[in-house]
C-alpha cells in the first residue's frame, strides 16, 4: 500500500502571523509534524501544500516536498480538503503518483506518540476501513443551551456519574486523518465509508490557534 502524507500549510495567518513556521520548542511549528511524518515506516512521501515561500523553505529544509497551491484555494475561506484534492490532482497528472492512502496531518497539533500514525494505519487496514480519525479521551460534562433553558447532553444531572465511571468517550483532536483517495475525490471530505479511530493521549488535543496556545504547548514539549 503506498502512502503519502500531505500537510496544508497556507500563509496568512491572521490570528497569529507567521503561525506555522513560529519557533516553538526550538523549533519551527511544522517541523514537528514533518517530522512525525517521516518517522512513520509506512509513509513513502510527505507533500507540503502551500502558498507561502518562506513556508516552502523550512518544509523542504526538513526534507518534504512542497506542492504549491493556487491562490483560489488559498483564503481565510478555503477548506483542507480542496488543498488535498488539489495536491492529489498534481501528483497524479504531473508525476503520475496515485497513492492508495493519504494521511492528511494539521501542523497545529504538534504532539503525536512515536508510532501513532504506524498504529492508525494498522487498524485502518486491520478494520477494512475507508478512512480514520483521530481522537482524544474526553471526560467533560457538555451542555447545550436551548429555548427550554441549559439541557446536559452526555450524562443525567440529577444522578451525576464519577468521570472514571463514565461510559468512554472521545473528542475528535485533529491531529491527523487517514482515507482512501476515493473517499474525499467522491464525497468532496476526508472521511467518509467505514470510520475507524485511533485513540491518542489528551495531550494530542491541543491545537494551536493562539499565542496562549503557544505557550502551553511549548511547556508541554519542553517537558516531553
Amino acid at each position: 500500500m503506498r502512502t503519502a502524507a500531505i500537510i496544508p500549510a497556507r500563509g496568512g495567518s491572521k490570528g497569529v502571523p507567521g503561525k506555522n513556521i513560529k519557533l516553538i520548542a526550538g523549533k519551527p511549528l511544522i517541523a514537528y509534524t514533518i517530522e512525525h511524518a517521516f518517522a512513520s515506516q509506512s509513509i513513502e512521501r510527505v507533500f507540503v501544500s502551500t502558498d507561502d515561500q518562506n513556508i516552502a523553505d523550512v518544509a523542504m529544509k526538513y526534507g518534504a516536498e512542497v506542492v504549491w497551491r493556487p491562490a483560489s484555494i488559498s483564503g481565510d475561506t478555503a477548506s483542507s480538503e480542496s488543498a488535498v484534492l488539489h495536491a492529489l490532482d498534481h501528483l497524479e497528472q504531473k508525476e503520475q503518483f496515485v497513492p492508495d492512502l493519504l494521511c492528511f496531518l494539521q501542523c497545529t497539533s504538534p504532539i503525536r506518540g512515536r508510532n501513532d500514525i504506524d498504529d492508525a494505519i494498522g487498524t485502518l487496514i486491520a478494520q477494512q476501513s475507508d478512512s480514520l480519525l483521530t481522537v482524544s479521551p474526553s471526560h467533560r460534562f457538555l451542555w447545550r443551551q436551548s429555548e427550554a433553558g441549559a439541557q446536559a447532553i452526555n450524562y443525567d444531572f440529577r444522578a451525576r456519574p464519577r468521570r472514571q465511571d463514565m461510559e468512554p468517550q472521545y473528542v475528535e483532536n485533529g491531529s491527523f486523518y487517514l482515507f482512501r483517495p476515493s473517499v474525499i475525490r467522491q464525497t468532496g471530505d476526508r472521511l467518509g465509508g467505514k470510520i475507524s479511530m485511533h485513540i491518542m493521549s489528551e495531550s494530542a488535543s491541543f491545537e494551536i490557534d493562539s499565542l496562549l496556545d503557544f505557550k502551553i504547548l511549548e511547556a508541554i514539549l519542553l517537558e516531553n
